[in-house]
């Protein structure tokens, strides 16, 4: 059992110092047969994504928080987004020369304890800054697996609670090569786990990214292990026909699963999807992609690829099936929702078997996360494959690259229209005696449109994915 340092806070009360986890606890509090979903830890953001300099908003089962980095006392906070003056969200303000959160509306000022350190309206020798209304309501954090997790929940609750984390990857940490992304995703967190749950779906919604047709087989899943903590099974003959070996699944309740598959043929490798929920009909998806290959020259390519270039792969590969999960919850929310799930869906094969089970599993234990709530009206295509606001502008891989790569787009239209524009009078200088330089600069002015135009459909990688999915493009002949 690790031990790692909670920074937590509660609401309304303060706790001025890191608590020690136990970790003694499954997620979902301490009744045995329900399952709350406050009372569990969600990764909100990778750590290398957030700016130490600014307050970064993200919205926790519907609770707008404010994560900002307390340097007074090296760590990250997590704030509900609400300045106890005026209601202010305060991810609009700032962190200030003294280290404080900072309103942006009228200066109060906030500890990383959540206290109000300064309330610049009032007279000198007023204390309404002591009062506990002025306090912020804050939330327990920890830093795991280079994810920033919130625990909701009761902060007492919060220190003997496991954070879902795989443990196999801090037994070796240094032994594995690891990709990762994340996107905020247009479906519930448990769409969201049902579908990466079943690997069945693979070779054909993923064909020609992740998957291939020819490789479909039938599918028999077994669970070995289940309860209120989630559920583990095996595929025994697992993927692409049985060539790679069989492959371990485990599922963490609430929004944590991963396949588990080692080959002679490439290694071992895990596939780690979290699922955080953000409001009903939307989360927060993190994938993480562990390695450990047979052969060398794999991890070193893994190693020398951007982050931001692997991005864009895999925001292809998450939009393979982003646009029927978005209308196949609607039509389940109409056909009675999971507690109808066996009426709704016919599953007939054992490749259904761990989606029927986390369906069992919400059916059991789980209370709804946003009680009341329906799925709003379904989002035209064109929002559902935006890059742009559920990720881009969210990571600083890909935000970095955007701007370095339009600032490298301007410079290639600057040379290449100068050039352009000076050619004719470079023709009638050179042309009776250097051939080559009018060739070089003719062919350099085309090469920069060229350049220009790919750098161009670059770009909109970033913004916007494919109307037309892979799986449904013509074969080639």
């Amino acid at each position: 059992m690790s031990n790692s340092m909670i920074q937590s806070e509660t609401s309304p009360q303060v706790v001025t110092s890191p608590i020690i986890t136990t970790e003694s606890l499954s997620a979902g509090g301490l009744d045995p047969e329900r399952f709350d979903w406050q009372e569990a830890w969600y990764p909100v953001y990778y750590v290398k994504d957030l700016d130490k300099t600014l307050p970064t908003r993200f919205t926790l089962l519907e609770r707008d928080i404010v994560l900002w980095w307390d340097n007074n006392h090296q760590m990250w906070r997590a704030f509900l987004d609400q300045c106890p003056h005026r209601l202010a969200p305060l991810s609009e303000g700032r962190i200030n020369e003294d280290g404080l959160l900072e309103c942006p509306y009228h200066g109060w000022a906030f500890s990383g304890t959540g206290k109000c350190s300064i309330i610049p309206q009032q007279v000198e020798g007023g204390k309404a800054e002591v009062s506990q209304r002025a306090c912020v309501s804050s939330f327990p954090t920890t830093v795991r697996q280079g994810m920033l997790f919130v625990y909701p929940g009761s902060a007492e609750n919060a220190a003997k609670t496991k954070v879902p984390i795989v443990d196999i990857l801090d037994e070796d940490p240094d032994g594995w090569i690891c990709l990762n992304t994340f996107r905020d995703i247009p479906y519930d967190a448990l769409t969201l786990m049902e579908n990466v749950l079943d690997s069945s779906h693979i070779p054909y919604t993923h064909h020609r990214t992740v998957g291939n047709r020819a490789n479909v087989s039938p599918v028999e899943l077994e669970v070995v292990e289940s309860g209120k903590w989630g559920f583990k099974g095996v595929w025994e003959a697992g993927p692409r026909k049985g060539t790679l070996g069989k492959q371990y699944t485990t599922f963490i309740a609430p929004g944590l699963m991963w396949h588990d598959l080692t080959s002679k043929q490439f290694g071992r490798t895990l596939t780690v999807v979290y699922a955080t929920p953000i409001r009903k009909g939307e989360c927060r998806l993190f994938a993480i992609f562990p390695f450990k290959f047979s052969s060398k020259i794999p991890g070193l390519f893994l190693k020398l690829t951007p982050r931001w270039y692997s991005h864009i792969g895999q925001n292809s590969i998450l939009e393979d099936d982003q646009i029927f999960l978005h209308h196949q919850e609607r039509y389940l929310e109409k056909s009675g929702g999971s507690g109808n799930f066996t009426k709704a869906f016919y599953l007939p094969t054992k490749a259904d078997l761990f989606v029927f089970q986390l369906r069992s599993w919400v059916n059991q234990y789980s209370l709804d996360p946003f009680p009341g709530k329906t799925l709003s009206p379904s989002l035209p295509k064109e929002d559902l494959l935006d890059r742009y606001h559920s990720h881009t502008e969210k990571c600083a891989s890909c935000r970095t690259a955007l701007a370095n790569l339009q600032r490298l787009r301007v410079g290639v239209a600057v040379v290449t229209v100068l050039v352009w524009a000076l050619l004719p009078l470079l023709i009638f200088i050179y042309s009776q005696t250097d051939i080559f330089t009018i060739s070089f600069l003719t062919l350099l002015v085309i090469s920069g449109a060229g350049i220009w135009f790919g750098l161009g459909r670059l770009e909109r990688r970033f913004y916007q994915g494919r109307l037309i999915p892979p799986r449904n493009l013509p074969d080639k002949k």
